[in-house]
């Protein structure tokens, strides 16, 4: 085997070693949020209001992360709710790629710089995002 890629390899096991604690810390703290906050609550948070809505969803998805199968879930469940699409649109976006709870651990393996940049762009794109969504959903 290559010299170059055994060192390779070592490094990547102990920075995914050095990382494990706090990636299951990340976990286990959203695990903890998804099951404290109950589903039916966020029907009451939307006015119905497409700017506010999808704001309002997006701050939700931020701070209440998860994995992309979930969201689908829980989307489904919020538009049977009476939830509008602009905000269940931009909750799985922000969901998936917004990260509050995980943004120290994020911060730690990836710098606080990158890390915040990254969550506000990601934020204020799932706003557009959904408001992009709808909008393509009323022309067609």
């Amino acid at each position: 085997m290559d010299k170059k890629l055994v060192i390779a390899v070592k490094k990547a096991a102990r920075a995914l070693y050095k990382s494990l604690p706090i990636l299951l810390g990340v976990i286990l703290l959203i695990s903890l949020l998804n099951i404290l906050i109950p589903k039916n609550i966020y029907s009451s948070l939307f006015s119905h209001n497409i700017i506010l809505d999808s704001t309002i969803g997006s701050v939700l998805g931020s701070i209440l992360a998860g994995n992309p199968i979930t969201s689908y879930v829980i989307g489904g469940e919020f538009l049977k709710q009476g939830v509008s699409l602009v905000a269940v649109t931009a909750f799985i976006v922000a969901w998936v790629t917004v990260g509050i709870v995980q943004l120290p651990a994020e911060i730690t393996l990836l710098g606080k710089k990158f890390a915040v940049a990254r969550n506000i762009t990601a934020f204020v794109f799932a706003i557009i995002v959904a408001l992009v969504t709808v909008a393509i959903m009323v022309v067609i």
